[in-house]
């Protein structure tokens, strides 16, 4: 019997391979997602300052999913009444000792290094510290990149620091209420100053100015007609304007841009409160004029405190959340009819090849949907 030559193309039998897919890890993974913290672990955690039960805390207040929101607003209240029960026999001042506020500004404006600058000022003067960016979200993959705390390299490892990135989603609405129930969550987590870091300029700026005790407006010195750079809106809901990048050659061009940006805003009618908004310079590179920022922060503090508008901004912060919850739980429940849900798909196609009115298929829904309630 001949023997049969090999072939040096013949595959040798090798090892096996493992699979693709790790199920070990999987399992693990699986276990992990399973272990659960109660509402009242969750809150007694982030009293604590258990930055990993905030985290977990915030995740759920975020979520869409009905049973977390049921459980996150069980967390939002129950900090809300330990917070009251604290603070009931202080007076005002002490019961907003913390401070919240907004920073917007151009693309390009140095945003996150501002906020790095002022934020490691603040806690080396021994200040917490929360920034609460929200995050631009596709409209098509609806995806958010969350990069904030690779842009702040310094303050995301501080231990007076929380940094947490927050994806816009496209909705105001949601945004405007799932950062105001995160602001509580921080400042019941000991976090005495709340930065919000907005997308940029916009629509936006105005839903993050009606949370905030102060609104800062950065801006840039030699990129064009700075004044014609944003919208009136927004120089009026400013507290201050502040020129960033006032270094090396841009320092003269900053001054300039203050002098400019100080003219147009004694030109806007006197805001409440008897605050005056002010505009000055910094750099956040070299860290000039970081401290005085912070000192006009504090004095617009102290003067509208002594007026009682702080208190009444306060108060009208509350109103704002409760018109918000209303708008936002309406239009969830909307949605999340089977009967509405199953036919909206055919309605916006209608709308959209011309062949229904979108006003009057609007209303027929809404109708349908009050007659059923």
């Amino acid at each position: 019997m001949a023997r049969k030559q090999k072939s040096a193309l013949e595959v040798m039998q090798g090892v096996e391979q493992p699979g693709q897919i790790n199920t070990d890890a999987v399992k693990t993974l699986h276990a992990r997602k399973r272990v659960t913290h109660t509402v009242q672990e969750l809150v007694e955690g982030i009293f604590a300052g258990n930055r990993t039960l905030l985290s977990k805390a915030i995740t759920l207040v975020e979520s869409s999913l009905a049973e977390h929101q049921e459980m996150a607003q069980e967390v939002i209240a129950l900090c809300l009444k330990r917070l009251n029960i604290e603070y009931r026999s202080t007076n005002f001042e002490v019961r907003t000792r913390g401070i919240r506020i907004g920073i917007t500004g151009v693309p390009g404006v140095g945003k996150s290094t501002f906020i790095e600058a002022l934020g490691k000022y603040l806690t080396g003067k021994g200040h917490k510290l929360a920034v609460l960016a929200i995050d631009p979200s596709s409209s098509r993959s609806k995806g958010s990149i969350l990069g904030d705390k690779t842009r702040m390299e310094e303050l995301a490892v501080d231990p007076n620091a929380f940094i947490r990135p927050s994806p816009a989603a496209g909705s105001l609405g949601g945004v405007a209420r799932k950062t105001r129930e995160t602001i509580i969550l921080c400042e019941a987590a000991g976090f005495d100053v709340i930065f919000i870091e907005t997308v940029g300029v916009g629509q936006s700026e105005t839903t993050v100015h009606s949370m905030v005790d102060f609104f800062l407006l950065l801006m840039l010195a030699g990129a064009g007609d700075e004044l014609q750079g944003i919208k009136r809106g927004i120089i009026e809901m400013a507290d201050a304007i502040v020129i960033n990048k006032a270094d090396g050659d841009n320092l003269d061009k900053a001054k300039a841009a203050r002098v400019e940006y100080a003219h147009a805003l004694h030109l806007f009618p006197p805001p409440e409160g008897g605050w005056t908004p002010l505009a000055d310079i910094c750099s956040a590179r070299t860290k000039m004029g970081i401290e005085n920022v912070w000192q006009i922060i504090l004095k617009h503090r102290e003067i509208t405190t002594a007026s009682g508008f702080f208190e009444q901004r306060r108060m009208e912060q509350n109103r704002q959340v409760l018109r918000e919850s209303i708008e936002e739980g309406l239009k969830q429940h909307f949605f999340s009819q089977k009967e509405i849900g199953s036919v909206i798909a055919g309605i916006e196609q209608g709308s959209v090849d011309g062949n229904l009115n979108p006003y009057k298929a609007a209303q027929d829904l809404l109708d349908q949907y009050f007659r059923k309630f």
